[in-house]
């Protein structure tokens, strides 16, 4: 008898599946187009791409999560798209603006922050899937992260927006910045991650009203909001540092309760066993056995 042969079953992807991929694309895209407008030294449209390229890079982790779609393969193009947006378009914009003003040293430094980023995304993926890290350390970075470093590196250009003069645009400081955000970015400085931020929900209220505010800001003074964002995360860096370092002690005092009170647990049913034990032994004590009889006459019946 015959069976009847089974079509082969196509195999197709959900479209919500790519769409974490899609958004790490358009951020790609956004990163490489920064450049394409640093070489037309259009400024503020290099780093509104690179604005840009930050949300859709905000957006493609949660929206992975959203949908169950986190893979490997959107990992490693993540890290590359990171990688141009935002280690390669700063370096490159900073040096068409001001660092080849400093030959050979200017290019070297752009080199540098490119490097840096590298280096920071490799040691962040060799630590994906590692489960060993304590449960409070997930709310935090080691180093900053590529998008808050692009955004640090790029603050002299943004407020050169608002208040043009020839200090913002000298090598000298660029390059102090573009070092000190350099060494940040590879060291190991406990960052906020903004991952599992809670909100009470007293606070939901202001905090909508607040991010209403922040986009009516945008809108009407974009490059002032931004300044004041990048300004308020470089406050908040010695807060992280104090905070981590809190957990930690807390952490470390709590490890090192833990086996004083297993020790006392364990004295403490010791004890409790010896108190039953001699309760016990008080009420099973043996009686001395009774005196064996004195000898008398012999018995008349007696033949010996």
């Amino acid at each position: 008898m015959n069976r009847p042969r089974r079509r082969p079953r196509i195999k197709t992807l959900p479209f919500n599946r790519l769409l974490p991929n899609i958004v790490t694309v358009l951020a790609l895209c956004a990163g490489l187009t920064a450049i394409r407008f640093g070489y037309q030294a259009r400024w503020e449209l290099a780093v509104l791409a690179i604005v840009l390229a930050g949300i859709f890079d905000a957006l493609d982790g949660r929206l992975a999560r959203l949908v169950g779609g986190s893979t490997k393969f959107g990992a490693e193009l993540d890290s590359l798209s990171d990688f141009v947006s935002f280690g390669v378009a700063p370096a490159v914009l900073l040096y068409f603006w001001t660092l080849q003003h400093a030959p050979g040293v200017g290019w070297a430094l752009a080199l540098l922050f490119a490097v840096c980023a590298a280096l920071r995304l490799a040691r962040f993926n060799t630590k994906l899937g590692v489960s060993d890290m304590p449960a409070w350390a997930y709310n935090y970075f080691t180093g900053v992260p590529a998008p808050g470093a692009a955004g640090l590196v790029l603050l002299p250009m943004i407020l050169s927006f608002q208040f043009p003069g020839a200090f913002l645009v000298s090598p000298v400081l660029n390059a102090a910045v573009i070092v000190t955000v350099a060494f940040l970015m590879i060291s190991r400085i406990p960052t906020y991650s903004f991952k599992q931020f809670g909100v009470p929900h007293k606070l939901v209220l202001p905090v909508l009203l607040l991010v209403g505010l922040m986009a009516a800001f945008l809108v009407t003074s974009p490059w002032a909001t931004v300044t004041v964002i990048g300004i308020a995360y470089i406050v908040s860096l010695p807060f992280s540092v104090r905070s981590f370092r809190a957990l930690q002690r807390e952490a470390a005092r709590l490890r090192e309760r833990v086996p004083e009170e297993a020790m006392a647990e364990v004295e403490a049913a010791e004890a409790a066993a010896d108190r039953v034990f001699e309760e016990v032994a008080e009420h099973h004590v043996e009686e001395p056995a009774d005196p064996p009889p004195a000898a008398g006459p012999p018995d008349k019946f007696d033949r010996g």
